[in-house]
């Protein structure tokens, strides 16, 4: 149903974010390209799913339903073959996720040709099935799709400062990305990049002796608040103990810090996550904890039930 995974609201804020920008910064974003985002996207997503599907059938020597039984309660074991149905609907229709990405693409990169697009979209929703370490993807696929377009085509490219400095935006973002992360438990890292991040350019600020004013020009930023809220709490390619994402948020603050500020690229937020993301296994390795699962999270509490 409607709004029972979080993904919904999700989908719904990044939806109106996209129509508020259209609408309220004179955006030259043009409706087909959203379209071509949003299409490739899914299609890839449907594509590469059924094909992984249908080259992982279960094999001829598979346990028998009664030898499975053996030892458990049926209770028991009536629950583990639910959440085996639930794992396998949601590998065989998982277009939230796709949609979520192109959504994501919409609101951060610019191209002139439909193409450009598409290879963002296309490379985006591929990374999620080729780089990956067990079941679990390390880049996330709206800033892997952002940085391949930014290299493979010659007219893509993102204005970090085209949410201009408005505070509502803010407080638009923070509240309902504030929301989703309560909801998924990933507060910690938006709190832990953004701590890093302003207090690396509050120090910058006093030794250059520049005024306040400048400090929060370069904070208010809507792309720096979207990519904090949206895209480095990603819970499925970050890292899964605490302590973990807390480290990681805080090198992906430190790198965006040096980018920008030593090597004056205005897009470092994104490179900064597209270089440190392939540690995430590391992280996982150095810190194990289990891994999120949507649909798990949608259902923990509701399994003891048995039904």
């Amino acid at each position: 149903m409607l709004f029972q995974d979080i993904r919904d609201f999700q989908i719904l804020f990044l939806s109106i974010f996209l129509i508020l920008g259209i609408s309220t910064r004179d955006w030259t974003l043009r409706p087909e390209l959203i379209g071509v985002a949003i299409a490739t996207c899914i299609f890839t997503q449907w594509f590469l799913s059924s094909v992984i599907r249908t080259s992982h059938k279960p094999s001829q020597e598979s346990p028998s339903p009664k030898r499975v039984c053996e030892g458990k309660s049926v209770r028991e074991n009536r629950y583990n073959h639910s959440v085996k149905i639930l794992n396998d609907k949601q590998q065989k229709i998982n277009l939230r996720g796709a949609l979520i990405t192109s959504l994501g693409l919409s609101l951060l990169l610019r191209a002139d040709q439909w193409t450009t697009m598409a290879v963002a979209a296309f490379s985006a929703i591929t990374s999620k099935f080729v780089f990956k370490v067990g079941d679990k993807h390390f880049f996330n696929p709206a800033n892997f799709g952002i940085i391949s377009a930014i290299v493979l085509t010659p007219d893509a490219w993102v204005s970090p400062g085209q949410w201009g400095e408005d505070w509502w935006y803010g407080l638009l973002f923070a509240g309902t990305g504030g929301m989703i992360l309560q909801k998924v438990g990933r507060w910690d890292t938006t709190a832990a990049f953004l701590s890093v991040y302003s207090t690396s350019e509050a120090i910058r600020n006093l030794w250059l002796g520049l005024t306040w004013d400048v400090y929060w020009h370069r904070l208010m930023s809507g792309s720096l608040l979207l990519f904090a809220l949206f895209m480095v709490t990603d819970p499925r390619s970050i890292p899964n103990a605490r302590i973990g994402r807390l480290v990681w948020a805080a090198c992906i603050a430190i790198l965006t810090f040096i980018l920008r500020n030593n090597f004056f690229i205005p897009t470092a937020v994104f490179w900064a996550l597209f270089a440190l993301a392939p540690l995430t296994p590391l992280v996982d390795l150095l810190w194990a904890a289990p891994h999120f699962s949507w649909e798990g999270h949608k259902e923990q509490g509701a399994g003891c039930r048995g039904k």
